[in-house]
C-alpha cells in the first residue's frame, strides 16, 4: 500500500501506514491555522479494504463540516463519487474497497491548475474575450483577469472572482459554466447580455493557495477575503490587483464565488451591514435572489448566514467593501462541500456537474437585476 500527495493540490501527512485503520492527517496552510482540504492517491491491491483515519479532523477550522459529510472519489480523476464517513468529533473514519489499482481521495473534486490553464487557453480563441495577466502572486503566478464583451460600448459592468478560499473548488467548477454558456453561440440569453454588458471574471483569486493544497489562505497565509479593505502586495498581491482594477473599471453587479463547508444548501449572502446599505442594495438583492429561485431549484433563501446588524460588516471582506464601495449589488454566493439536501444526489453529492448547472442558471438573475437597474436609472 502506498499513499502519495506530492502533487498539485496534493494535502496529506501519513502518521501511520501499518496501523489499522491507517493514521493519517491534514497539512496545515502555510504561515496559518487553518485546514480541513485535503487530496492524496491510495495504491493497493484490487479487492482490498483499506480503512482511513483523519486523526485530526476535530481541530479543523470547520469540524461541523465533516458532520453528514462523504469522501470525494475517483479512480481517473473525472468522475468523482461519494465514500461514506463516520465522524465522532474528533477523527473522520473511512472505508475504501479498491476497484483499480489506485484511487485519489479529496475533500471535494479538485480544480487543478492545468484544469485552469486549459480553461484560460480554450476562452483566449474566442475573439469576444481579453486574457490579461494583471501581476504575479507571492509564488510567481499569474494573476489571470478576463474581459468578455465590448467594454467600450457596454452600459453594464459585471464582477465575478472565484476561489479567494483554494480548497473551495466548486468555486472554479461554477466559473468554468459560467464561461461555457457565456460564450456559447447558440444561448440566446448570453448573445444578448453581450449586447450592453461587458464581464470582467477572475476565475482564480488564489493561485498559490490551490497549487499549495491550502484550505482557506495564499501563500504567505493570508485570508484573502479579509484583506479587501488595505491589501499590500507583500501580503495579498492578488487582492490588491484585482482591488485596483475594480476601482479603475467600477461596476453594477459584484459576485463573489464560494464553498461552505458545513451548510447543505445553496444560498447568498449579501452586504446589509455596510455603513452605505439603503433601500437601493435592498431591492437589487431581493430581485436577485427572487429570480434565482425561480430559476433553479438548486438554489434557495430560506438556509444561510445570519444577517449583519446596521453598520456592523466586516468591511474587510470583498463582498462588504465591493457594496459599500460602489454602492450597488454585492452578493456571496456559496455553495455545498457536502450536498444540496434539498435535491440530494446519493452518488456524487454536490457536484462539478452540478455547480456548473447553478452557473448557468445565474445568467437569469443577472439579467432581470440588470434591466431593473437600467429603468431605475
Amino acid at each position: 500500500m502506498h499513499i502519495s500527495s506530492a502533487f498539485d493540490s496534493g494535502n496529506i501527512k501519513v502518521i501511520d501506514k501499518n496501523s489499522d485503520p491507517i493514521e493519517l492527517a491534514i497539512r496545515i496552510d502555510n504561515e496559518s491555522d487553518f485546514y480541513q482540504w485535503f487530496h492524496f492517491r491510495l495504491e493497493g491491491d484490487i479487492g482490498k479494504k483499506y480503512a482511513l483515519r483523519i486523526n485530526n479532523a476535530g481541530k479543523a477550522a470547520y469540524p461541523e463540516g465533516w458532520e453528514n459529510y462523504r469522501v470525494c472519489a475517483s479512480y481517473d480523476r473525472h468522475h468523482w463519487f461519494r465514500l461514506d464517513a463516520q465522524y465522532d468529533g474528533k477523527v473522520l473514519d473511512f472505508t475504501v474497497e479498491l476497484d483499480q489499482p489506485a484511487i485519489y481521495l479529496a475533500y471535494f473534486a479538485p480544480y487543478s491548475w492545468e484544469r485552469h490553464l486549459d480553461l484560460l487557453a480554450w476562452v483566449q480563441a474566442d475573439d469576444r474575450v481579453q486574457v490579461e495577466t494583471l501581476g504575479l502572486t507571492l509564488d510567481g503566478r499569474d494573476m489571470t483577469l478576463l474581459t468578455i464583451g465590448d467594454a467600450e460600448k457596454a452600459s453594464n459592468k459585471v464582477w465575478m472572482i472565484a476561489r479567494q478560499h483554494p480548497g473551495e473548488t466548486m468555486a472554479e467548477w461554477f466559473v468554468e459554466g459560467f464561461l461555457e454558456t457565456l460564450l456559447d453561440e447558440a444561448n440566446p440569453a448570453a448573445l444578448q447580455l453581450l449586447q450592453d454588458t461587458v464581464f470582467y471574471v477572475v476565475p482564480n483569486m488564489n493561485p498559490d493557495g490551490s497549487v499549495r493544497g491550502h484550505l482557506r489562505t495564499n501563500a504567505a497565509g493570508a485570508n484573502l477575503n479579509r484583506e479587501w479593505q488595505s491589501p499590500s502586495m507583500e501580503k495579498s498581491p492578488e487582492v490588491f490587483l484585482v482591488r485596483e482594477r475594480m476601482l479603475a473599471i467600477g461596476g453594477d453587479i459584484f459576485l463573489d464565488i464560494h464553498g461552505d463547508e458545513a451548510l447543505p444548501f445553496n444560498f447568498v449572502a449579501g452586504c446589509e451591514g455596510i455603513p452605505s446599505y439603503d433601500e437601493k442594495h435592498a431591492a437589487l438583492e431581493s430581485l436577485f435572489k427572487e429570480s434565482f429561485v425561480k430559476a433553479s431549484p438548486d438554489f434557495q433563501t430560506a438556509q444561510g448566514y445570519p444577517l449583519d446588524k446596521p453598520g456592523e460588516a466586516n468591511m474587510t471582506v470583498g463582498t462588504n467593501w465591493c457594496g459599500h464601495q460602489f454602492r450597488t449589488l454585492a452578493l456571496t454566493l456559496e455553495m455545498p462541500f457536502k450536498d444540496n439536501d434539498d435535491l440530494p444526489d446519493p452518488v456524487e453529492g454536490w457536484s462539478p456537474a452540478r455547480s456548473r448547472q447553478l452557473a448557468r442558471d445565474i445568467f437569469t438573475p443577472i439579467r432581470e437585476t440588470l434591466a431593473f437597474m437600467k429603468g431605475a436609472k
